[in-house]
């Protein structure tokens, strides 16, 4: 049998379907904090037991799927059958990021965002790259500051938590490299969700690397502002910035940063939820850095998750 599916007067049940793995200890833990939520679990004897899984997801009001994307969308068919006593998903693998009937569950988006997550049934959780991309592109796209069809580059460096079991094994055994780029083959999984999101329509070019240290992650994406439309300053791109996330409560711009310049380590939002923009350049030469700072595993993975849960279930 699966664990126990009795709910608890005043709380919200949440099944973790893939809890073992690193997304889903990170929710785990991070739910630990939050008293009007209680975190179900299924045998782990059971956990691939197709009516174990069934009966768990009948049972609770939300599921997050932290499982590879052959097994997130055989999770979701199971919920599927169960029709009207299905639960709200959150999907945190990337099976259903750009997919019909889906919601992304990046709250900054757009004002209007928040609530289409409140109203979701379906949450497809954002991808750890596109959140800082994205947060960066989406407001000069639609602003028309960068044209959508504009040749753009985004170059990222992430630690290696986001690269699967595989990978933390390896450097955490001293056997993978110091610093490698991949995702050469211009294929990489995160790149649908991030042109639609960012409001493109010319695939960006994007260039992954890791590095070897556990988590954390800088996202950059360099500019020629005389090539742009109105040929705005770095002012202009920082005001703009700041402006369209000056209601958000996780998202900041970090004013000034073009004066004060030099360094930017990866690990400074290691542990919080917290995501911050930066414009970089200099003005003579016309150039721009525009760079996102965040946790991979927080505001890039669990620390989303959470946020859409809370939303999800009206907690906020």
């Amino acid at each position: 049998m699966a664990a126990s599916t009795t709910r608890q007067p005043g709380k919200a049940s949440v099944f973790i379907d893939g809890e073992a793995g690193t997304t889903g200890l990170e929710i785990r833990e991070r739910l630990a904090g939050v008293s009007a939520v209680d975190v179900k679990s299924i045998d782990p004897a059971q956990r691939k037991d197709r009516e174990a899984r069934a009966e768990m997801m009948r049972a609770v009001d939300l599921v997050v799927l932290c499982l590879p994307d052959a097994a997130a969308r055989e999770a979701v068919a199971i919920a599927d059958e169960l029709q009207g006593d299905a639960p709200k998903i959150i999907d945190a693998s990337t099976a259903h990021r750009v997919a019909p009937g889906w919601v992304y569950g990046f709250a900054e988006l757009t004002p209007d965002q928040p609530d289409a997550i409140k109203s979701a049934n379906r949450v497809a959780n954002p991808g750890c790259y596109p959140t800082g991309a994205i947060a960066l592109l989406r407001p000069l796209v639609e602003s028309g500051v960068i044209p959508s069809d504009y040749p753009v580059t985004v170059n990222a460096v992430s630690g290696y938590s986001g690269g699967g079991r595989g990978m933390i094994e390896a450097y955490e055994a001293g056997t993978a490299p110091s610093f490698e780029l991949y995702g050469l083959g211009f294929e990489h999984k995160h790149i649908p969700e991030l042109t639609k999101y960012s409001g493109l329509t010319r695939q960006p070019i994007f260039v992954p690397s890791v590095g070897n240290f556990r988590q954390g992650m800088l996202v950059s994406i360099p500019l020629h502002l005389e090539t742009l439309p109105g040929k705005p300053s770095l002012a202009d791109i920082e005001t703009l910035l700041s402006d369209y996330y000056k209601s958000a409560e996780l998202v900041s711009v970090v004013t000034g940063a073009a004066s004060k310049g030099a360094r930017l380590e990866a690990e400074a939002l290691n542990a919080t939820d917290k995501l911050e923009l930066f414009v970089f350049g200099k003005p003579d030469l016309n150039q721009a850095v525009l760079v996102a700072r965040l946790d991979n595993l927080g505001k890039g993975a669990a620390g989303a998750a959470v946020q859409n849960i809370k939303l999800m279930l009206g907690l906020d």
